[in-house]
């Protein structure tokens, strides 16, 4: 049983990588994009991709809790720290990257997240208010933050260092 989990928890890394896979590459993208309609595709993709990202990322801590307890793994330090790792990526994920793309999404025009409350799209505001919204965003940290961190885990889970 414990080789199913394992399984299972790594179908859902690469279920969360694929679909956050296209929120990274939207922040990239939107570096350099400035014509509203396509920066509105861009924002739309990284939203619709957070229907696979979040189940993925459910999937990830149950059978990684599972294989904790079925693999006796729990007493061990590199499993507490795997947990701690995977938090801190969360926390800084969010807040280096919800914020800011909440504002771009309201910038452009599009419905948006005000902390837990769903806000509806209002006009498109001004090109240069678009461009200062955009210009907060920092894709080369939240990449470092989140390949850094899987490296981390990668190492943690394979290695198992103590």
């Amino acid at each position: 049983m414990y080789r199913w989990v394992v399984f299972l928890h790594v179908l859902g890394v690469f279920s969360f990588l694929l679909a956050h896979g296209a929120s990274m590459n939207m922040a990239f993208a939107l570096r350099r994009e400035r014509d509203l309609g396509r920066l509105r595709a861009l924002l739309d993709l990284s939203s619709t991709s957070l229907g696979v990202m979040y189940p993925s990322l459910i999937i990830i801590l149950v059978t990684g809790i599972l294989a904790g307890f079925q693999g006796h793994w729990w007493s061990d330090g590199w499993i507490w720290t795997a947990v701690v790792v995977l938090f801190a990526i969360m926390v800084g994920m969010y807040m280096m990257g919800t914020k800011i793309y909440a504002a771009a999404r309201e910038a452009v025009g599009l419905p948006y997240m005000a902390g837990s409350k769903g806000m509806p799209a209002t006009a498109p505001k001004r090109p240069e208010e678009i461009d200062a919204a955009l210009k907060k965003a920092n894709p080369i940290a939240l990449a470092v933050l989140g390949y850094g961190g899987l490296a981390v885990l990668a190492f943690l889970m394979i290695i198992k260092p103590f």
